[in-house]
């Protein structure tokens, strides 16, 4: 019997367009992902972090704590995903291809308004230039022309500039760049005197952790982060843990 791991997409090849079962199969065993327990803030540290940070960058960083999202799913919201009425933010195709509602804390919504302000004189202003597009999902493009200039399409967090599609050359106003977040959240991270290593990731683990903090429910976690299975939610119960088992040091009084 070999003593290799095998190429599982081989395997797969074998088993499911061959229809052929390897006996050895059966000994195989799947490499299981090494899981760490997340990095995460103070209530007091992430105070610090945003005294850092200005502008749309601190907004963006304030809306991936407040609401838990990932950080490509902030910088690619649209302007018709944000419900003021609701205070609730639509994410779309998130992990998985799957969408699910989230926070929108009131505490920005203020911000985000005015952020829009300023995002559809910069769409109106594109427009006249003859641009006022941006890149549509699923070929919306083509099913509905007029959509890709429509407010409700536009990015919230545009890009600076312009810049043409690769595939078609058509000039459009794309996102903001995930670098340039990830090195601002660094940058103040440094600035605030917080020595752990900090990026975008960790205001999720953070807003996970003190979600479970202050008594809300696992599951509700679970769906807001749009994790598929309850048990990568579960890593966040260890991290608010005092201890390796929740149990005191003997060392303390």
């Amino acid at each position: 019997r070999p003593r290799f791991f095998p190429d599982f997409s081989l395997l797969f090849v074998y088993r499911e367009v061959l229809g052929q079962e390897l006996p050895w199969m059966e000994n195989v065993i799947r490499a299981k992902r090494q899981r760490h327990v997340p990095t995460v803030l103070s209530r007091e540290e992430v105070r610090l972090l945003f005294a850092q940070m200005r502008g749309v960058q601190r907004l963006i960083a304030e809306l991936i704590y407040g609401s838990g999202m990932r950080q490509i799913e902030a910088l690619r919201l649209r302007v018709g995903d944000l419900d003021f009425n609701y205070k609730q933010i639509i994410v779309r195709s998130g992990k998985g291809n799957k969408d699910r509602a989230t926070i929108l804390p009131d505490r920005i919504i203020e911000p985000l308004q005015r952020q829009l302000e300023r995002v559809r004189e910069l769409h109106h202003w594109d427009v006249q230039r003859g641009h006022g597009e941006v890149w549509l999902p699923y070929a919306l493009s083509r099913k509905y022309q007029r959509a890709a200039r429509e407010w409700a399409w536009q990015y919230v967090f545009p890009s600076a500039r312009l810049s043409p599609d690769p595939e078609c050359g058509t000039v459009r106003r794309y996102h903001v760049s995930p670098t340039t977040t990830q090195k601002a959240i660094r940058r103040a991270a440094q600035d605030a005197g917080i020595t752990r290593r900090v990026g975008t990731h960790t205001l999720r683990h953070c807003f996970a952790t003190h979600l479970l903090e202050s008594g809300a429910d696992i599951r509700t976690i679970q769906e807001l982060l749009g994790h598929k299975d309850v048990s990568t939610t579960m890593i966040y119960t260890h991290v608010i843990r005092r201890g390796a088992a929740g149990v005191k040091s003997p060392l303390d009084p």
